[in-house]
């Protein structure tokens, strides 16, 4: 038989998790193996006790039916065929359905009538298994127990009997028999004893857990806050998966993290798979057909990404937490949590009006490293500056760009301005925020840019981004709708005086944008503006494409210069610059219709 050493926990019979049903599946196996083995014991002690059914062996057949075939007929039908240890846990099929319901609830036209009833089915549902769940495991446990004194009972019974029969050769048996029998008499008494503390300790504690409160069983009912400084996390998801062209299904599986990927356990697997390699991954909500609480995991190649549903909006939150706090490897330093924790209160003070750098510094001694700054933030950006996360295209406007006649842009190099025809190169970007800050000559504003826009997303929750497409020429820059093809927003080349890509996070880049400051009259006083974007591949791309325009721009001025600028550089059959690849043709089947989302 398969030796059991643990046992079955009934903290985790809600849960229903895969490692719990494994060990589990262990228990039923040692269960089954023991009643193969009593059966054919017990056929044995049968024919044992068959012949002794004659005259001068009543008495020692009455012995051994009673001290040993009887123990062994009541623990089989008491122990392993009895109610109790065929209990079937049959609330798990309707557990699933009552789920399967309630992830269907439609976020639009919510209904609240049919919400309550299918929360309250879930409750019902849960509660019932959670009853029948822990019902079993106690059984199992106590049959853990019961089998190592129920084959040792039959054997004392038997050799009982046989030495009240041979009373004769009762001088052959010595004191160290009898001693032996004591001994082993005392274990079983023992062993008795203590399954009787175990099962009342379970009792006890199969009592307190049922006695919670009902909205312990509801979905998206928890009053824990949301923890941000995870770095690791197991539970539940719905996984979006494709079953034809235009059609999905969604799947319930276990999903946990280990180190820095997501692994996966289906039903009935014994151990878990890896899914994705989540360090430098992008992690963002998505609005995902007629669900709730969706979000997509993207690898940093953007060729590979998962659409996941949690159960409820804190579930949701931590998920996407717990997978940007791996992201940006945390997991591998010395204490994951500590830093995770210092990582969010340094955000927290990224949008903390404040009035020196010394209070800054008190407040945190070991500042985020991922965003170095080399001058005092107060010398940069104004604290309390307003962040603006969107760029929204007025109503006015757009019917303006797409009345007859007007422009529109292709994002492929395509306009009818000839102006620009010397360069013309688009990126997939996502536009994190912008802010005003005073200086606009030097790269350490658009670093402490960065970072305070990217830490007021963290605290305010602003993980949704839509993508756009980031055309640089010689003479502007345009973030153009990849759908509608309208342009949003113009830079002129010259007002930018300043571009970076950050130092740690590649993907991120930013430029200065120089205005006038109309705020005493007049426009003497230049002001300064940061815009921060996330690209798909590498924010020096961008930086390089600026400074070309900018060259090409001053060159355009003396013909000679434009003529060296152009020889030494490639150029395409058409005479344009030849640049890197465009991003805007994997972008655009990678992104689909839906809305992406940047990793901040």
């Amino acid at each position: 038989m398969p030796a059991v050493h643990h046992k079955l926990l009934l903290e985790e019979a809600l849960q229903d998790s895969p490692q719990t049903r494994s060990l589990l599946s262990v228990f039923e196996e040692d269960a089954g193996t023991l009643t193969n083995y009593t059966n054919q014991l017990l056929q044995s002690m049968q024919r044992v006790f068959g012949a002794q059914l004659n005259s001068l062996h009543a008495e020692l057949a009455s012995q051994i039916a009673d001290k040993m075939v009887f123990p062994m007929v009541q623990f089989r039908e008491k122990d392993l065929t009895g109610t109790t240890l065929t209990l079937k846990i049959i609330c798990f099929h309707f557990h699933e359905a009552a789920m399967v319901k309630y992830s269907r609830l439609p976020k639009k036209r919510e209904n609240e009538k049919m919400k309550a009833e299918v929360v309250r089915e879930v409750a019902y549902c849960r509660r019932k298994q959670h009853q029948a769940a822990m019902q079993y495991y106690c059984a199992l446990n106590a049959l853990q127990y019961r089998k190592r004194v129920a084959m040792l009972e039959p054997m004392l019974g038997y050799t009982h009997a046989q030495i009240d029969f041979f009373k004769k050769g009762m001088e052959l048996v010595s004191k160290k028999m009898d001693s032996f029998l004591s001994s082993v008499s005392s274990m079983n008494q023992s062993i008795e004893s203590q399954l009787e503390v175990d099962a009342e300790v379970m009792r006890s504690s199969q009592r307190e857990l049922l006695s919670v409160d009902d909205t312990v069983y509801m979905p998206d009912h928890d009053q824990v806050p949301v923890n941000r400084a995870l770095v690791q996390k197991a539970g539940y998801l719905n996984i979006r998966n494709k079953t034809g062209l235009v059609t999905t299904a969604w799947d319930r599986l276990f999903f946990f993290t280990q180190g820095g990927n997501l692994m996966c356990q289906p039903r009935g697997a014994v151990a878990g798979g890896m899914v994705l390699d989540l360090d430098n991954s992008s992690v963002m909500a998505v609005e995902c057909e007629d669900r709730r609480y969706c979000f997509q995991i993207t690898s940093p190649n953007g060729k590979t990404s998962l659409i996941l549903q949690a159960e409820g909006k804190k579930e949701y939150e931590e998920w996407i937490c717990t997978l940007n706090n791996i992201s940006r490897q945390i997991y591998l330093t010395d204490n994951p949590e500590a830093v995770a924790i210092r990582l969010h209160q340094t955000a927290l003070q990224a949008v903390t009006p404040i009035t020196s750098f010394e209070k800054r510094a008190e407040g945190s001694p070991n500042p985020d490293r991922l965003f170095k700054s080399f001058n005092r933030p107060e010398d940069l950006i104004v604290p309390g500056t307003p962040i603006q996360f969107d760029i929204v295209l007025p109503a006015s406007e757009f019917l303006d760009q797409n009345r007859a006649g007007a422009r529109r842009t292709n994002p492929f190099g395509e306009t009818e301005d000839d102006d620009d025809s010397l360069l013309q190169q688009v990126f997939a970007v996502r536009f994190l925020g912008s802010m005003a800050v005073r200086a606009g000559h030097t790269q350490e504003v658009i670093y402490e840019a960065m970072r305070q826009v990217l830490a007021a997303r963290a605290i305010h929750n602003i993980f949704k981004t839509s993508e756009s497409h980031l055309m640089v020429t010689s003479t502007c820059i345009r973030l153009i709708d990849p759908q509608t093809q309208v342009t949003k927003i113009s830079f002129q080349l010259k007002d930018v005086t300043q571009f970076a890509a950050h130092q740690e996070n590649s993907r991120l880049m930013g430029f200065v944008l120089q205005g006038s400051d109309w705020s005493d009259g007049g426009e003497d006083q230049p002001s300064f503006s940061v815009f921060a974007f996330e690209s798909n591949t590498e924010g020096e791309k961008i930086c390089y494409t600026i400074n070309l325009g900018k060259e090409i721009s001053l060159a355009k001025k003396d013909p000679e210069a434009l003529a060296q600028l152009m020889k030494a550089m490639p150029l395409t059959n058409d005479g344009k610059f030849l640049l890197l690849e465009s991003e805007t043709g994997a972008a655009v089947e990678a992104a689909g219709p839906d809305e992406q989302e940047s990793e901040a």
